[in-house]
């Protein structure tokens, strides 16, 4: 059986880690450089790096930090956040990144999904999905959750997956910062769809929380952010408490 990876996420805004509340209500949590690094050293899986606000204010992501952090770091290390164009990736992997996270830009341009799988291999492309879930349906949100759109989670996801996506990043706005768990029915039936992995996101409050999201929500990666960067959960801890209940992971 493949390991289940846990994957610490560092939300970036004006150079600094921040952690908020269903997307909103935002705090600092510290210099990414730094935490990326001790990530790295307790034995994190891999980590997701998103500036979270590049899309929404028109500009690119931090290249040069994402040099930084990819100096000082040995895992891989996924990139989002105003990227919309096959440049936009090759200056970020030139810079240290491994896998690229597209989320706005792959909803108004799905063919980018399809044009960066040909250039780079699927491998390198992570859909980021953030869906919030009105009246029964996940509805897919845009720009950090501000826009709502006429996609639904579930035929995205499938289309993504078809147009040459290799992983599916998929964050509950519901559950995202709330520490009650994971959208774990929602995540088993992605993960039942899907040939390619499910991240699971949004929800992570306690250790039970990821080996409850491996189980009954099928998912192949859980990435938290909050409970790490605040000291409530720390990795080698996690992954022995998730080997010791017979869950496959890498220490």
């Amino acid at each position: 059986m493949l390991s289940k990876r846990i994957i610490p996420c560092l939300d970036i805004k004006d150079g600094r880690t921040v952690k908020g509340t269903n997307f909103l209500n935002l705090r600092d949590a510290g210099d990414p450089v730094d935490l990326a690094e001790l990530y790295a050293k307790e034995g994190a899986d891999e980590l997701v790096f998103l500036d979270i606000t590049a899309t929404h204010e028109g500009r690119k992501t931090f290249a040069e930090l994402v040099q930084r952090i990819a100096e000082r770091i040995n895992i891989p290390f996924t990139v989002g956040g105003g990227i919309s164009t096959l440049d936009d990736v090759q200056l970020l992997l030139r810079n240290g990144a491994d896998k690229v996270s597209i989320n706005s830009a792959a909803v108004r341009n799905p063919q980018l999904i399809a044009d960066l799988a040909a250039k780079f291999g699927s491998q390198c492309v992570v859909v980021a999905i953030d869906a919030k879930c009105i009246e029964g349906k996940w509805v897919v949100h845009l720009n950090g959750g501000r826009i709502p759109t006429d996609f639904e989670l579930f035929s995205w996801a499938k289309r993504a997956q078809e147009l040459g996506a290799g992983e599916i990043l998929f964050t509950s706005m519901d559950h995202d910062g709330v520490h009650e768990g994971y959208a774990n029915e929602t995540l088993a039936e992605l993960s039942n769809m899907l040939s390619i992995p499910v991240i699971a996101s949004g929800g992570a409050g306690n250790m039970m929380d990821f080996y409850d999201t491996f189980t009954k929500g099928k998912a192949d990666a859980a990435l938290a952010a909050g409970v790490f960067h605040f000291g409530e959960i720390r990795i080698p801890g996690l992954k022995q408490f998730l080997k010791d209940k017979g869950v496959t992971v890498r220490i």
